[in-house]
Parts: C-alpha cells; sequence; structure tokens
C-alpha cells in the first residue's frame, strides 16, 4: 500500500498526537488502565490531526510549522483548546456565532 504525501502527513500527525497523549497519561501520575490509554491516544491523535486546519489560514506553512502547531495541540489538550475557542468566541461580534447577544 502506498500513501501519497497528504496521507503521510496526517498519518504522522496522528501518530504525534497518540504520543504525546500517551505522554502526558504517564507523567500524569494517574494509573494505568487500558481503557484510559486508548482514549488519551485517540484525543491526542484527534487533537493533532485537528492541526491541519491551520493549512486553511496559512496554506504555505511548512512540515515542520505543520509538526509542531500538531504538537501544540496534543501537549494542550482537549480543555485548554476548549477553553482557548471559547475565550475567541466570546470576543465574536453578535451575529457572527459567539456574542453574548447571540441568539
Amino acid at each position: 500500500m502506498q500513501l501519497d504525501e497528504h496521507e503521510k502527513n496526517v498519518l504522522a500527525l496522528a501518530v504525534i498526537g497518540a504520543i504525546l497523549g500517551l505522554g502526558k497519561l504517564l507523567a500524569n501520575g494517574e494509573r494505568v488502565r487500558p481503557r484510559l490509554v486508548v482514549g488519551r491516544a485517540i484525543v491526542g491523535a484527534g487533537l493533532s490531526m485537528s492541526a491541519g486546519a491551520v493549512l486553511t489560514a496559512f496554506p504555505d506553512l511548512s512540515p515542520t510549522g505543520l509538526v509542531g502547531t500538531a504538537s501544540l495541540f496534543g501537549i494542550l489538550g482537549q480543555n485548554a483548546l476548549e477553553a482557548v475557542v471559547q475565550k475567541f468566541v466570546g470576543r465574536m461580534p453578535a451575529g457572527r456565532g459567539g456574542g453574548k447577544d447571540a441568539q
């Protein structure tokens, strides 16, 4: 099976995220359970692959920049990224999906 460049990048981002998620689990000191290992790997992989969305804003971003962004997302984790998004959406003008006046 041959992977094209795009598929290789997506796979690399997923692996980076999974490894970062597992690393955070091991460093956390929690008891390592199979369900927790799988869950953290899935969340880390998903967050890192979402770094590909950065390419919509910066289409000429180098692979190193993309890997760095994926690593940042993987390290920050779900809670930190959710807080950043909520803060950003709260600053949006009304009618664009986030202000206090938006219904």
